[in-house]
């Protein structure tokens, strides 16, 4: 039986359910990227070190990706399949779910650290370092991955704390860790001159309590289903259902470290390690302007698989209905705002006078007809919340895979050199943000939600 209010997603009006979850959750997606944001903001404007530890940390940037692939094949697996158990009453399932989640995320993390670490070379210098480059790079990632266990355990642990209806405590989580990342990343370089390694342990520290706080919520007597340790066991069949939903996640991120290794690497080659530098700046100003949407989604999540689960269909559509409207509506708002701003946004994240130079009009591009990703992320977070897996990995797949991948290796050899590398990110938005939408509602909002809850 449910005893905690805060979690019943069937109750009151969607839309303020959704911005209930999502206002406290993009408030956390925005204190999380300053983990990474602020990193590259103090690097970038680092004199002595040029742009080169800018550039260094762009190349780890893959190698983070990947992480944090590995943490959403796991946490975005086992958290909407915990709401819906939760919506179903299924409250032992989901208990076990939870369980299952914890274990799989801490074994994965530590593989994936003493892997990285072994292979740390080859994979940075294949993943678009150069041997300038290389030296930021390893330092950086030499410390970073030493984080890891905490660094997934945080994030992948921290989607159970918002399905249980305690979107705040899950901001909490990143505000934390942020806030010490804030503190110990100017000590660090400008007091100690500790250069990329600072700027590392701060991140590290960070992730060390972010972790602290999760697990302390979580097996806490606030937590509607606690973490028992009883339940901390890989099920074979659970974790075939988890790895089946979590993939979703797992191949989008996975796809976006691909891509970012194709385009390091392109840019290299076409334009020298000043365009890898531009790609970084890119890379960290759509981060900051994606987590509005990411928030929104993040938290109409739990509220659609909960009211999937209680077969409340009329309000999984209310609910599909407001966030793909909010989140078309800010996209065009943050499409003109780069517009406007592009030099402005450049120069937030480097002094150096070259990168200022050209990386306006990287911005322009690549963020160009910005608002169809809208269609793109409301379909696949639609897909994933309600448990269909096979879509949202196909459409993860044939925007990423099929038409990212492919243009960006091959529009600068048509002769749009590195342009070319800008322009395959705006493309595949139209081209595969369109077929999710329109197969999204096709589908799902059309024919499965029908019927009246």
């Amino acid at each position: 039986m449910r005893t905690e209010k805060a979690g019943n997603f069937a109750e009151g009006r969607v839309w303020q359910r959704i911005l209930s979850q999502a206002l406290p959750l993009t408030l956390a997606e925005i204190v999380q990227v300053t983990y990474t944001i602020v990193d590259r903001v103090y690097l970038g404007h680092l004199s002595e070190e040029d742009s080169m530890a800018l550039i260094g940390v762009g190349v780890a940037f893959p190698i983070i990706a990947l992480i944090n692939a590995f943490t959403s094949l796991f946490g975005q697996g086992g958290a909407p399949l915990f709401a819906i158990a939760r919506g179903q009453g299924r409250d032992e399932r989901a208990s076990r779910l939870q369980g299952c989640t914890f274990a799989l995320l801490l074994t994965s993390s530590v593989v994936l650290t003493a892997l990285f670490l072994l292979l740390r070379r080859p994979v940075l210098m294949l993943f678009g370092a150069s041997e300038a480059s290389y030296p930021y790079a390893d330092e950086y990632m030499r410390i970073y991955l030493l984080g890891t266990p905490f660094t997934m355990i945080a994030t992948g642990m921290n989607g159970f704390i918002n399905a249980q209806g305690y979107p705040r405590v899950g901001m909490g989580t990143t505000v934390l860790g942020a806030v010490i990342n804030l503190v110990l990343d100017p000590i660090f370089l400008f007091v100690f001159h500790m250069g990329v390694r600072g700027v590392a342990v701060a991140t590290v520290i960070s992730q060390v309590v972010s972790c602290l706080w999760v697990m302390r919520f979580l097996t806490g007597r606030r937590a509607a289903l606690p973490l028992e340790k009883r339940y901390v066991r890989t099920e074979h069949g659970l974790v075939g259902e988890i790895l089946s939903l979590g993939i979703v996640g797992f191949i989008m991120k996975a796809t976006n470290s691909v891509v970012q290794i194709a385009a390091n690497s392109t840019l290299r080659g076409y334009g020298g390690d000043l365009y890898v530098g531009a790609m970084t700046v890119v890379n960290s100003v759509r981060e900051v302007l994606a987590l509005p949407i990411t928030g929104v989604t993040s938290g109409a999540s739990p509220v659609l698989g909960y009211n999937y689960g209680a077969r409340k269909y009329d309000r999984v559509r209310e609910g599909i209905r407001f966030t793909t409207v909010t989140a078309v509506g800010y996209t065009l708002l943050a499409w003109a705002l780069v517009l406007w701003q592009a030099p402005a946004l450049t120069r937030l994240f480097t002094a150096d006078a070259a990168l200022q130079q050209i990386t306006p009009h990287a911005l322009r591009l690549y963020f160009f007809g910005f608002f169809f990703q809208a269609f793109q992320v409301s379909a696949q977070s639609t897909f994933q919340a309600l448990g269909d897996a096979r879509h949202a990995i196909f459409f993860s797949l044939l925007r990423k895979v099929v038409i990212v991948l492919p243009l960006t290796l091959f529009l600068p050899a048509l002769g749009l050199g590195v342009d070319g590398v800008f322009w395959a990110e705006p493309i595949s938005n139209m081209l595969g943000g369109l077929a999710a939408f329109i197969t999204m509602m096709t589908v799902v909002y059309n024919r499965r939600l029908k019927e009246v809850g």
